[in-house]
């Protein structure tokens, strides 16, 4: 999903209709990516965050270490290598939003599951109530900047407070749902000389740590953590349910969540894919459709770990996973590389279907790279770096 974000402008990656429009490949390619893979896998992934909590609270109880400090010194540390990526390589990361929530969820830690998940579905409605006051927020300010256009119009001054509301609503839509003008001089920006790219890389961080962080994606994250947590008390998450679980989830999860998302991609576009009916209401389609879909991928691995099936991708993944802080900032650092101006300069030069072919050599080099690495060293060279800014001393990397 966050190729996107790094090879077109940011509306790109919330509407079909900047680069490839409602029709053809493009099209298919956005619907496919929407489906099955946008807020599905920040999901998965959110989930066992949230996860990882109590399997290393678990693992520091029973060998006797204290966990507390040596967990917010990680968390810190991870906030730290966070705003380094943001700031420095690239605006969408999500390893700042994990941090925060991070420091809250320790607090939870020692909570039963079934508090855990009911926390976890409360702050996930109130993430979407934020996100439907937002959308009502962002169609008055419609509705004021074009009542203030036809005062304008009709002779009336265009006084400083009337101008700030206006140019208030063009910032919105200018991002959200951009002109041709817009689109070309967000592409000149991001082909341009390395100052210029990271100066609109810091104005973007900027805009994603003041308002997308706080009003959506934080709220987001901390559910499905709270979620996750609760899961893996459950023995969901570790493969301990019986398959006739799994199996219950899997038709849930794909058979219900599946046509939720479906759902709210056709009211997207009876809406004339408006993003701020988007925020409103068409969204929520997604938002609470993915979690299922989530589940539904979860059941399938573990229906598959069960089964003993496909052991050699299972292992591949499996490095992948085991150095997923290191593959994450080598993904933004390749894409950022192949697509802004101080790299190849290919911002907006790959259409949408185009993209899939960069994305499956990505994820073919990381399967290949990541059990090479790991066959020789201990950790990936990012999480050893965090292990060892964690425990203040360097950590052995070599494989024994």
């Amino acid at each position: 999903m966050n190729v996107t974000g790094m090879a077109f402008p940011m509306a790109a990656y919330f509407s079909p209709m900047p680069y490839g429009g409602s029709t053809g490949a493009n099209f298919g390619a956005w619907v496919f990516a929407h489906m099955f893979f946008e807020l599905k896998m920040m999901g998965i992934f959110s989930m066992l965050f949230g996860a990882g909590l109590i399997l290393m609270a678990e693992r520091a109880q029973a060998s006797g270490r204290p966990f507390g400090r040596v967990y917010y010194r990680r968390i810190l540390w991870l906030l730290v290598i966070g705003l380094v990526h943001s700031y420095l390589i690239w605006h969408g990361d999500i390893l700042v939003t994990y941090a925060l929530c991070g420091l809250v969820l320790f607090l939870l830690r020692k909570r039963s599951a079934r508090t855990l998940l009911v926390s976890g579905a409360a702050v996930l409605l109130f993430g979407a109530l934020l996100s439907a006051g937002g959308g009502y927020a962002q169609g008055r300010l419609r509705a004021v900047a074009h009542e203030i256009q036809e005062k304008v119009t009709a002779g009336e001054e265009m006084t400083p407070r009337r101008q700030d509301l206006v140019d208030q609503w063009h910032d919105v839509r200018g991002y959200f749902a951009p002109t041709e003008d817009e689109i070309e001089d967000s592409i000149e920006i991001w082909r341009g000389v390395p100052g210029v790219v990271l100066e609109a890389n810091v104005e973007e961080t900027i805009g994603m740590h003041t308002e997308a962080v706080p009003f959506m994606l934080f709220w987001r994250a901390l559910a499905l953590m709270l979620l996750g947590m609760g899961l893996f008390k459950l023995g969901v998450l570790t493969g301990e349910r019986s398959s006739e679980f799994y199996r219950r989830w899997l038709l849930v999860g794909f058979g219900v969540g599946l046509p939720i998302v479906g759902a709210g991609i056709y009211q997207r576009s009876r809406n004339d894919w408006d993003f701020v009916s988007n925020f409103l209401v068409d969204g929520q389609f997604n938002y609470f459709g993915s979690v299922l879909v989530s589940l539904g991928y979860v059941s399938l691995v573990m229906l598959i770990c069960q089964a003993g099936k496909l052991p050699r991708l299972r292992a591949r993944l499996a490095a992948v996973g085991r150095m997923a802080l290191t593959n994450y900032l080598l993904q933004s650092v390749i894409g950022v590389l192949v697509f802004y101006g101080y790299g190849l300069g290919l911002f907006g030069r790959v259409d949408r279907f185009g993209l899939w072919w960069f994305i499956l050599a990505v994820w073919a080099l990381q399967l290949i790279w990541s059990p090479w690495w790991l066959s020789r060293f201990r950790f990936g060279p990012v999480e050893w770096l965090w292990r060892s800014l964690t425990y203040w001393r360097w950590q052995p990397l070599r494989a024994g």
